[in-house]
């Protein structure tokens, strides 16, 4: 694993890692949805398309072999990153949307039964929700929800009190993309396990902000996306225990995930290949490996303790603007704050926000069962990533007043 040349623990120094904020006042509140890329991740995807490319797993010559040796040691990183147990257990595809089908058109394909059960949270993002969908109508499934409550939590009790003894899968976001809710999936994954239930956790916002380690939390798959990673997009990563992904059936065919081909029969690679038929995603791969480096440099306990602090201060700023209400008030909250403001319509206060350089997120963010529960029909999401500070959130405090005026004087 290559180093980087200093640790950087200052948060200003940080911020000066991401060349989009070198020039400009761009304040950037939409990490949830893609995080900016630090110089250290977008020179060495450079570097290995100026100087290493080539294909992968197949050259005999130098090229081939040094672009197979990086890809693999960003396996390697993705493996040490979650602290998997091997290598196999890491399959790289394109983002955890991906992933999320292919765990359910291949294990959930193979295990559920007409009557089968599968849990799902009402915060979930619908990548969670329209592929578990998909499989309970294939085989007859039921599909049961944990609610949140009114904070926006999701307790271990509401999911629990749906589980029977037909449950076969719990799938679960580690924390909502819509409100931030921090799920206490450790102990749902315990007591699933305990009761043979398999557990797929969406860790698409928590791989950015929370230090995570899939044997300790118990889950058989768990889910990422590289470009919310500060890594390229295009990449992501399905963790799946060895032993379950082994008797699962290819999620694609073509080339590097078999291992002999004739027209009567085809038999097939081990893990990981099986899983990543055809050219992947090699320049990703790499630069997702690197982005990791790049946040276990900085330590995941430093990057939390940050947006702790960061979302803490723009709760505070947020709630002392007169008509603005925050959407969810979690116990645990991770790097996210959704909200509506008097009667302006969130589209139209984004955009004009755009207009003094402020970038949010806006919508039903991919969660329109969460904002179901809540009675809205889309949010401004503020998300941050590490370059974000309290100033960003008094500058989006003063954009809203400044929005405010103009519709005082339409």
């Amino acid at each position: 694993m290559i180093k980087l040349h200093k640790k950087i623990y200052d948060e200003k120094e940080v911020r000066s890692q991401f060349p989009i904020f070198n020039s400009g006042n761009l304040v950037y509140l939409d990490s949830a949805a893609s995080s900016q890329k630090p110089f250290f991740v977008i020179k060495s995807i450079n570097e290995v398309y100026s100087k290493h490319y080539a294909n992968i797993h197949r050259g005999v010559y130098k090229l081939s072999q040094e672009a197979t040796d990086m890809y693999e040691d960003a396996r390697e990183t993705v493996k040490e990153f979650i602290n998997a147990g091997s290598v196999k257990e890491i399959i790289f595809v394109r983002g955890a949307t991906e992933a999320i089908n292919l765990v359910t058109s291949t294990v959930a394909d193979i295990n559920l039964e007409e009557g089968d059960e599968i849990i799902l949270s009402r915060l979930e993002h619908h990548s969670n929700i329209v592929p578990w969908q998909i499989a309970a109508k294939k085989h007859k499934a039921v599909i049961k929800i944990a609610e949140s409550d009114e904070n926006g939590d999701v307790s271990f009790e509401s999911v629990f009190k749906n589980v029977t003894s037909k449950t076969k899968f719990i799938s679960i976001t580690h924390i909502s993309n819509a409100i931030g809710s921090i799920i206490p999936v450790k102990e749902i994954c315990k007591e699933a396990k305990s009761r043979g239930i398999f557990t797929l956790i969406d860790g698409c916002q928590a791989a950015p902000l929370l230090e995570i380690d899939v044997q300790d939390m118990g889950c058989d798959f768990y889910v990422f996306s590289g470009h919310k990673t500060y890594g390229p997009s295009g990449i992501g990563v399905l963790y799946g225990k060895e032993d379950i992904l082994s008797e699962a059936p290819p999620y694609q065919g073509g080339g590097d995930m078999i291992d002999k081909v004739t027209f009567e029969n085809t038999t097939y690679a081990g893990l990981p290949s099986k899983f990543e038929a055809g050219t992947p995603n090699i320049v990703g791969a790499i630069g997702l490996g690197r982005a990791l480096q790049w946040m276990k440099e900085i330590g995941m306990n430093n990057i939390y303790d940050h947006s702790k602090k960061v979302i803490s201060e723009g709760v505070n700023i947020l709630k002392n603007i007169k008509g603005l209400k925050i959407i969810g008030e979690p116990s645990k909250r991770g790097g996210v704050i959704s909200f509506i403001y008097k009667d302006i319509h969130s589209h139209d206060l984004g955009t004009l926000l755009n207009t003094y350089n402020i970038a949010v997120r806006t919508g039903h963010h991919c969660a329109q069962p969460t904002m179901e529960r809540y009675n809205v029909s889309s949010t401004v999401r503020a998300s941050v990533g590490y370059y974000n500070n309290k100033d960003d959130f008094e500058s989006l405090a003063e954009g809203i007043l400044k929005v405010s005026k103009v519709f005082e004087n339409v």
